[in-house]
């Protein structure tokens, strides 16, 4: 087999074929490849010409390569036609639902497991740092808390004075009925503290800051920044995942606090085109609810930042080769943070509920 000119991208297209059709068909027993005319060869030439050596090796007959230039056969020589005899094939579709349910009930059985070893590993970097704080890098805590806090203010303000706002018109409305449109009040006051307002702070901390604690950490993945620590005998999570954890708990009751003050005067605003006084819409939400349900609020938020912190830094510490795969972190860990702020809150319920609160 003589080839000659230029086996670029574009030759070796035209080629390969081919060339793969003729030796199927010939099974030469000897493969002679003469390279004298070939006067440039680029990646995609040195794959057809390793290719060829790994069709005869695979068939066990044999290949020689005659005339290539030096530099030229200096390349090939990087590429062993032997480490190819096996070539892999895409992954097989499941062939039938309970394959692909199987399959499905395995990778969530293994993130259950990841998520399980990565709650203790955390519990324990907590402990460690609650018996010595120093260690702790307060300036990230702090750089952190900012980003995930005060930057946050904008957006927290207008989505909780709007939902306040549409929940006192739409309750408003049926209470007029019955000419008890000041109970509004008390709706406002109790769904705000009790649970509008931790729900919504935590659900815009798992837009915001979740998915930018497992972007932040599967860049550093990806780039190798988490091998080095470890190399320098710096475990990951306690470096980074416990001050991130630590600023979501700090700020995620001051913004709850405020997420509740907007709601509420959401709500007054709507009372006062009513007709109400801006006092009596005050005595009534201070009749309406009890520092217990405040408490109760923040102690729901506290648990709900644990979820958002911790969830994006796992989603982030397993984040898988390539640029696309940050993206996907980022986006797992949204998604998975809010289902388990939904069961959570869930659970909460539950569990005011036979406690009486």
């Amino acid at each position: 087999m003589s080839l000659t000119g230029h086996l670029d991208a574009a030759a070796t297209a035209r080629l390969w074929q081919p060339l793969v059709a003729l030796l199927e068909r010939e099974t030469p027993g000897m493969l002679v490849v003469d390279a004298n005319g070939v006067d440039f060869c680029d990646g995609a030439g040195l794959g057809l010409l390793t290719e060829l050596a790994r069709r005869q090796q695979v068939a066990e007959r044999q290949y020689t390569m005659e005339g290539l230039r030096p530099e030229l056969a200096h390349l090939l020589q990087m590429f062993d036609p032997g480490d190819y005899l096996e070539v892999s094939t895409p992954r097989a579709e499941p062939c039938c639902l309970l394959e692909d349910t199987g399959r499905a009930a395995f990778q969530a059985w293994q993130g259950l497991m990841d998520m399980v070893r990565f709650t203790g590993e955390l519990t324990l970097a907590l402990m460690g740092a609650a018996r010595k704080p120093r260690r702790i890098r307060w300036s990230d805590v702090w750089l952190t808390t900012e980003k995930a806090g005060v930057n946050a203010l904008p957006i927290i303000a207008l989505i909780s004075f709007l939902v306040g706002l549409i929940m006192a018109f739409q309750a408003a409305i049926p209470m007029r009925q019955f000419g008890v449109e000041i109970y509004v009040a008390n709706l406002i006051a109790l769904s705000m503290l009790r649970e509008m307002g931790p729900l919504m702070t935590a659900i815009i901390l798992a837009g915001r800051s979740g998915s930018a604690f497992a972007a932040e950490l599967g860049t550093m993945k990806i780039n190798e920044e988490l091998d080095a620590l470890t190399t320098m005998g710096l475990a990951p999570v306690p470096f980074l995942v416990v001050t991130r954890v630590l600023a979501a708990v700090i700020v995620a009751p001051l913004l709850t606090l405020f997420a509740n003050l907007l709601g509420l005067a959401g709500g007054a605003v709507v009372l006062l085109t009513l007709g109400y006084p801006l006092v009596t819409y005050l005595k009534q939400v201070q009749a309406a609810v009890t520092f217990v349900d405040l408490a109760g609020g923040l102690t729901k938020t506290l648990v709900f930042a644990l979820i958002v912190a911790g969830v994006g830094c796992l989603f982030g510490l397993k984040t898988g080769p390539g640029a696309s795969a940050v993206g996907d972190a980022a986006t797992r860990a949204v998604v998975a943070g809010i289902i388990l702020i939904v069961v959570a809150d869930g659970l909460f319920a539950i569990l005011f509920y036979y406690l009486g609160l």
